[in-house]
């Protein structure tokens, strides 16, 4: 089957990988595009894990601050470029981790984190494990991994804080 420029356009836009990418995985996938963009998603995370030791000293620092300024949080998203820190959707990102922040009150950034005796459910208190507040269906740590997969480099959460007025 043949793979038309629009077809190869619309996936580019949706995944942001290239191209040529994008032709090979619709063409492996007969033209489906929804079979096409899993073919690349997957790609892309085997890709954003090789890349998992690279340092990431490069990124930004966002903050949020709720509506009233009773709460607010503060989150250190690292990449390793300051070329991906100043891209819309990494900037986007930062933000709405801030916000999950401020709204869920996570202890621990991580499951590994999570202090010896402390029973509560790693979805609860592990910021990387709750599920996304824009998107249920995706955890925190695989939103952040779908971004690295998406710009191609290591990409993570680094460091957060919150605060509440009378906490």
């Amino acid at each position: 089957m043949a793979v038309t420029a629009q077809q190869i356009r619309d996936l580019r836009n949706q995944t942001g990988a290239g191209v040529m990418d994008c032709k090979q995985a619709l063409e492996a996938s007969g033209g489906d595009p929804e079979k096409a963009a899993e073919a690349l998603r997957e790609k892309g995370l085997a890709q954003a894990a090789r890349r998992a030791d690279r340092d990431t000293n490069q990124g930004l620092i966002e903050s949020y601050v709720h509506t009233g300024g009773r709460v607010g949080a503060l989150v250190e998203l690292g990449c390793e470029s300051d070329f991906v820190a100043r891209t819309p959707e990494f900037r986007a990102l930062a933000h709405d981790i801030a916000m999950q922040v401020a709204a869920m009150s996570p202890a621990y950034l991580d499951e590994g984190d999570i202090e010896e005796g402390d029973d509560r459910s790693p979805a609860q208190v592990s910021l990387l494990r709750q599920p996304f507040i824009k998107d249920n269906s995706s955890s925190v740590g695989e939103v952040v991994q779908e971004l690295a997969a998406k710009m191609g480099e290591n990409v993570r959460v680094l460091r957060f804080s919150r605060l509440a007025l009378g906490e």
